[in-house]
This record gives structure tokens, C-alpha cells and sequence, in this order.
């Protein structure tokens, strides 16, 4: 491996070497021009620019004309080279390597589940945005369950006429994986139209390796392989229409449709301690057909009136989930049938939410509230049949379930902004007050719960001058049980695999205070807190069947800290490097069954975004990524890191943009963990996806008008549908 990275390092600075005679070459020829339109293009490329700064302690980040962000096919990978943000194997979206943050468009969240949402910032091509604010440590005025928000604002154009853009992106692996998006807007003087289809296809693979010595000191290899096949259908349509001059109405309409076929392969290869003796060897089929449909409407309304504003948010959200697997068991040597049972799911979630928000300035003062109501209901029936003696399935109660989840939340805030010269403050206090029923009917157990939490926020932030300044933060949040983790059935991974969820969870609760200075395109930020009632997942062994279970529960507490540097370098007029490195803390204190484990965890990460910039308009792009051993009081996570290398290249006025990339080049982003204690339980394990893979994207923008159409909206309890 090491031999291979080194001859392509090597290859590719022999290769910009020559490039870099090549702009040399052509420097001196457009020098012995007498021509104006030369001189005032040369100025232009030596114009620096800011492409970061702060927005009340938030790192701002633009991206369109960013040269750092030209071979990025979507905002997706340009997320992945932002600083604090993480995107994993899976495209999940994470701060500070914990949190999973809240996207909003334009100041707005988005109503698309993590599934859409992941589909349409692949869509979204770099030049179509503006800017990326990322904030670690949101205030009162937002959700308490929002722990971070990444913020995308979108280029604003405003021309009358219609205009379009197509973006389609291959990924070829194994499989191939194609999206496709056709954008549609028009706008007149009172209103502005959009339409946007989606239609997304392909297939992807995932493997699980497990090396476990069970309690019989027998030694049992688990192995799995799976093959996911894809169509979505993605359908939204809306309008923005202008009262008057002080007020818009607003009004979006989505669906999206959703069909998985997914094909689970796997064995448990078992020998006697010194592997010299085959004990048992099974396989499984694990066949799936999986379907879902959402539908969505948004309605809007702004008012402003000089110095007072006005807005409504009001949302309704359907989502229907129907699952069907088969779970065949055999010996691998005889192929005889061990075991078979099927399973049929279906769960639907339907969200109501309201939401106003009213400020008012005063000279240097803003005043602003708000109130939010939420509701929430889910119902979730599964049924096993399993195959019995003669040959027939039979309705299986122990692992058939009825569960149903109901929940209101009733939420408001006040908050408080005035800035003195160079000095601005907020404050601001929220409160929540939630009302739930979680009711496990086939067990016949029925929670409820009713509490109310004060959450306030506090920042200041200080401008030194145009190059210094300098912000800190303090912020209480909640975080409720996503449904998947109170649901008390089984999702397995393999016969002797699987989670259940726990409907006696209780909400966790986080403080953390975060300091950011600036200083030109440097930034460092420090931020420490702790957290109380975390929600995890344990590992339960059983030696009589060797099942493993993950169970859900509450520790008592974590205290955290995150260490967070980001800085450009510039090599060479055409070779810029922009570097971040964060560093990690985390001291979970962990009962776990008779024990206490408090380990202190120390882990770091490293990314190198190394651009070129080369003659005829060609942009050439290496991105690097290590990540440190790390894990936490149970398990070991080992080190992995990942090369991506990706070219640029825009054609016809700059009206078509063609990129090509080659993610993950060495394969060499797995995950690999290893449980700690050995005389409590042995056990090793891999997940591999398929992230090495050769894309090609193109878009093509075309059209009387840029404008670029309002985004419909997300809340928060949409999130914890997922």
C-alpha cells in the first residue's frame, strides 16, 4: 500500500511540474500581447479573495467561485472539504464527529427525508450556491433538538423570464448508480413558479466480516453480503407569490416514491479453538423488498413592515414505510433447511407543525418571538410467520410487534440582540413542554411521559478589525428518542445478530460553551461540554444461543471537547493546499453489566484539499483524509484514511460543466472495531461500502432567467422519523 501511494505522489508531482512549465510558457506568450482585454484578465486572477468568514461565531464558507470547490461534483463533496464537517461512508452529515446537524436552504430547514435530502444535495452542483455557514452550537431561537445547522444559501438572481438546468451523475463501481435532476422556474413581476423532478436508479453493495471467539472457546467467523437496488422518484412543486410590497405567500407541494429490492447474503463458519475442527458452518438468505412513500405541503407567509418582521411556517408530512423479508436459514454442506421465517412491515408517521416568529429592531437593539407547536403520531405493525414441521407458516408471536408512538410538543422563545460598536450580544430563552404516549401493544406497555424544559443560549462576539475577531457561545439543547430507538423489535443483521429498540429511553440533555477566533482565513475553535442521559446502544451476549443483541439505554453522562484548526497555504500561484485538523476528547462514564468502564478517549483527524489550477481551464483536485484510532469505553475503532482525486473542465460559455473523479482510490475506508474487554466478550468486525467508485457529472444550465426557486422546509421532529 505504501508502495503504491508513493509512486502515485510521485507521478503526480512530476505531472504539475510540467504543468507548471507549461503556465510558464504560456504566461510569456500572452506577455508579448499588446492587448488590454490581457491586462485586465491578469489583474483579475491576482485579485485575492475571501472565501471564509464569521457570522455570529459560524464558520461562512462560499462556494461558488471558490477555485477550492470547482472539481466538486455536488454540494455533498463540498461538505466533505468544509471544516467541522464530517460525511461518512453512508453520506450521513456530521459536526464535530457527533452531531448530526439540521439542513436548512436559505435560512430555511428542508422537508426531505435523510434519504431525499442525501439525493438532492448530490444534485446540487457548487456554481448554483452561494455560501455554507455551519453552526456547531445553535441558540434559543432554534429547535433544541437542533445541535448543529448547516445552512445553504443559494445564489439569488432575480430575472424575469424561465430557466432550467439538467445534472446527472454516474457512479460505477461493481454497479452502476445514476442521478438525474431536471430544475424548472419561472418568474414574473408577482410571482415565481417551480418545478423540480428527480429520478434516481442503480445499485450498491455493503459487506460485514466478524471474527468472534465464543464462549464455548470455539472461534466463529460471520460473513455478509449484500446488494441494495435503488429507483426513486422525487416530484416538487410550489410557487412564491408577492401580496404586495410588504408580504409573500408561499405554498410547496412533494412527493417522493421509493422502491428497494435488496439481496442479504451471509455464513457463520464455526471450528474449535485451534481452527483445526469444523463445529458448524450455516449460510442465510435474507431477500427484501422494501417500499416508500412520502407526501408533503408547505405554506409560508412573510411580512415586513420597516423595521418589524412577521413569519408563518406551517407543515404536514406523510410517510408510509411497507417492508417484506425472508429469512432462510441452511447448513452449508447438506443444504439442509434449518430454519425459515418471513416478516411484514408496515409503519406509518404523520407530522402536523405550526410555527410563528415576530422581531422587532430598535437602533441597535432586536427584539424577537416566537412559538412553535408540533404533532406527532406513528404507528408501527410487524408480523412473523414462521416455518413449522409440516411444512406451513404459522403466525410467530415472540418476535411479532404492534407499537404506536404519540407525541405533541408546544415550544416558544424570546431573544435579545444589540451590538455596541465592535461588540455584539445575544441572549435568548426557549422552552419546551412535551407530552408523549408510547404504547407497545402487543406487550401490553404503555409509557407516558410529560415534562417541560427552560433552555437558554448566550453569545458575544467581537471584531477586533476586518482581519481579527473573536466569538464565544453557551447553549443548553434536548434530544429525543428517535422512534427507531424505542421501537422494541428486532432488526437483524443476521440470525444471531441483531438491535431492538427501547421505549423506556429518556431524553438526553447537552451544555457546551464554544470559543472561535478568526484571523484571515485562519480559524480555530474550542469547544467543551457534557451531556447527561446519553443515549447509546450496548452489546448483550448470550453463550447458551450466541446471539448478539444491541440494546438501548441511557449512561448516566459524557463530558466531551473538541480542538477544531483550519488554514489555506498556498504552494504556488497555481497550487493551493487549505488544511484542517480537529482533535477529540470524550470520557463517557459506561455501566455495563456488572462494571463501570470510564475510559478517556484521544482521537484526531486530518484533511489536505490540494488544488491546481492548470492551463485551458483544467482544475485539478487531490483530497486526503486520515482519521486516528478512536472509539469509545466499549470499543475500539481502527485508524482508516482515504485519497480522492477529481478533474474539472467547463465547455460552451460556461454553460456546460463536466467533472470526473475517482473516490476513495485505495479502498481503504472500511470500518473496523474491536471490543475491549476480552473476558467479557471477544468479538472483531468490518463494514465495508462500496465508497471507491469512478463518477462522471455534468450539468447543463439553459434558460432566459438565473433565478433560483425557494427550497421547501424541514422541521426537526421529520429528523428523528429517520
Amino acid at each position: 500500500m505504501k508502495t503504491r501511494s508513493g509512486i502515485f505522489i510521485l507521478l503526480l508531482f512530476s505531472f504539475f511540474a510540467q504543468s507548471q512549465e507549461v503556465v510558464k510558457e504560456d504566461s510569456l506568450k500572452r506577455n508579448n500581447k499588446k492587448d488590454s482585454i490581457t491586462t485586465i484578465s491578469e489583474v483579475i486572477i491576482q485579485a485575492s479573495q475571501r472565501n471564509l468568514k464569521l457570522n455570529d461565531g459560524n464558520i461562512v464558507m462560499s462556494v461558488s467561485g471558490n477555485k477550492n470547490f470547482k472539481t466538486s461534483t455536488n454540494i455533498l463533496e463540498v461538505l466533505r472539504k468544509t471544516p467541522g464537517v464530517t460525511v461518512d461512508q453512508e453520506d450521513g452529515i456530521f459536526l464535530g464527529g457527533r452531531i448530526n446537524p439540521a439542513i436548512f436552504i436559505n435560512g430555511k430547514p428542508v422537508v426531505m427525508s435523510s434519504q431525499e435530502l442525501q439525493s438532492y444535495l448530490r444534485s446540487l452542483p457548487p456554481e448554483m450556491v452561494e455560501s455554507i455557514e455551519v453552526n456547531s452550537n445553535p441558540s434559543s431561537k432554534y429547535d433544541a433538538e437542533f445541535k448543529g445547522i448547516i445552512d445553504i444559501k443559494l445564489k439569488k438572481n432575480t430575472n424575469l423570464g424561465w430557466r432550467s438546468s439538467y445534472i446527472g451523475n454516474v457512479y460505477a463501481n461493481k454497479f452502476n448508480y445514476r442521478e438525474n435532476s431536471l430544475n424548472l422556474s419561472y418568474n414574473t413581476d408577482k410571482a415565481i413558479y417551480n418545478l423540480q423532478l428527480g429520478y434516481n436508479d442503480g445499485m450498491s453493495t455493503y459487506r460485514y466480516n466478524a471474527l468472534q471467539r465464543l464462549a464455548s472457546t470455539n472461534v466463529m467467523r460471520t460473513k455478509t453480503y449484500q446488494e441494495d437496488e435503488t429507483e426513486i422518484y422525487n416530484i416538487q412543486t410550489g410557487i412564491d407569490y408577492k401580496l404586495n410590497d410588504k408580504s409573500r405567500f408561499g405554498l410547496n407541494l412533494r412527493g417522493s416514491f421509493r422502491e428497494n429490492y435488496r439481496v442479504r447474503s451471509g455464513s457463520l463458519y464455526t471450528t474449535n479453538e485451534d481452527e483445526t475442527q469444523l463445529v458448524f458452518n450455516t449460510e442465510s438468505n435474507n431477500p427484501t423488498h422494501y417500499l416508500q412513500n412520502n407526501y408533503g405541503i408547505t405554506a409560508d407567509y412573510s411580512f415586513q413592515n420597516k423595521n418589524f418582521k412577521l413569519n408563518f411556517l406551517g407543515n404536514y408530512l406523510s410517510v408510509e414505510n411497507k417492508q417484506q423479508d425472508d429469512f432462510i436459514n441452511r447448513d452449508k454442506p447438506t443444504s439442509e433447511l434449518l430454519s425459515y421465517w418471513k416478516s411484514d412491515l408496515v409503519n406509518k408517521i404523520n407530522i402536523y407543525t405550526g410555527q410563528i416568529d415576530v422581531s422587532q429592531k430598535i437602533g441597535n437593539s432586536t427584539f424577537e418571538i416566537g412559538v412553535k407547536f408540533s404533532d406527532t403520531n406513528t404507528d408501527n405493525n410487524i408480523r412473523y410467520d414462521t416455518l413449522s414441521v409440516n411444512n406451513q407458516f404459522i403466525f410467530d408471536p415472540t418476535r411479532s410487534n404492534m407499537f404506536s408512538y404519540k407525541e405533541k410538543i408546544f415550544a416558544g422563545y424570546l431573544a435579545y440582540n444589540h451590538k455596541f460598536n465592535k461588540l455584539q450580544i445575544n441572549a435568548g430563552l426557549r422552552f419546551e413542554n412535551t407530552q408523549s404516549i408510547s404504547n407497545a401493544i402487543t406487550t401490553d406497555s404503555i409509557v407516558s411521559r410529560n415534562y417541560l424544559e427552560w433552555l437558554p443560549s448566550f453569545s458575544a462576539n467581537y471584531a477586533f478589525n476586518k482581519s481579527n475577531e473573536l466569538s464565544v457561545s453557551y447553549s443548553q439543547k434536548i434530544t429525543r428518542p428517535a422512534f427507531s430507538q424505542l421501537n422494541p423489535f428486532r432488526f437483524y443483521f443476521s440470525p444471531l445478530n441483531y438491535w431492538i429498540g427501547n421505549p423506556y429511553l429518556q431524553p438526553s440533555f447537552t451544555s457546551q460553551i464554544k470559543a472561535t477566533y478568526r484571523f484571515k482565513n485562519w480559524v480555530t475553535s474550542f469547544t467543551v461540554g457534557s451531556e447527561k442521559d446519553v443515549m447509546t446502544r450496548y452489546p448483550l451476549y448470550d453463550p447458551e444461543t450466541n446471539v448478539l443483541e444491541y440494546l438501548g439505554t441511557n449512561l448516566p453522562y459524557r463530558n466531551f471537547a473538541a480542538l477544531e484548526m483550519s488554514f489555506p497555504i498556498k504552494i504556488a500561484k497555481w497550487w493551493n493546499v487549505n488544511s484542517q485538523f480537529t482533535g477529540y476528547y470524550n470520557h463517557e462514564f459506561r455501566p455495563y453489566l456488572d462494571e463501570v468502564f470510564a475510559l478517556k478517549i484521544y482521537n484526531y483527524e486530518v484533511r489536505l484539499n490540494q488544488v491546481f489550477s492548470l492551463p485551458k481551464g483544467y482544475t485539478i483536485n487531490v483530497f486526503a483524509n486520515y482519521e486516528s484510532k478512536s472509539g469509545n469505553s466499549l470499543y475500539i475503532i481502527k485508524p482508516r484514511y482515504t485519497i480522492d482525486l477529481s478533474v474539472q473542465k467547463l465547455w460552451f460559455d460556461n454553460k456546460l460543466n463536466t467533472k470526473i473523479g475517482y473516490n476513495n482510490i485505495f479502498d481503504s475506508y472500511d470500518q473496523r472495531l474491536e471490543f475491549r474487554h476480552k473476558q467479557i466478550m471477544d468479538n472483531q468486525f468490518t463494514h465495508w461500502w462500496d465508497s471507491r467508485k469512478l463518477l462522471f457529472s455534468l450539468s447543463y444550465n439553459f434558460g432566459s432567467s438565473k433565478y433560483q426557486a425557494k427550497e421547501i422546509q424541514k422541521t426537526e421532529e421529520e429528523n428523528r422519523t429517520r
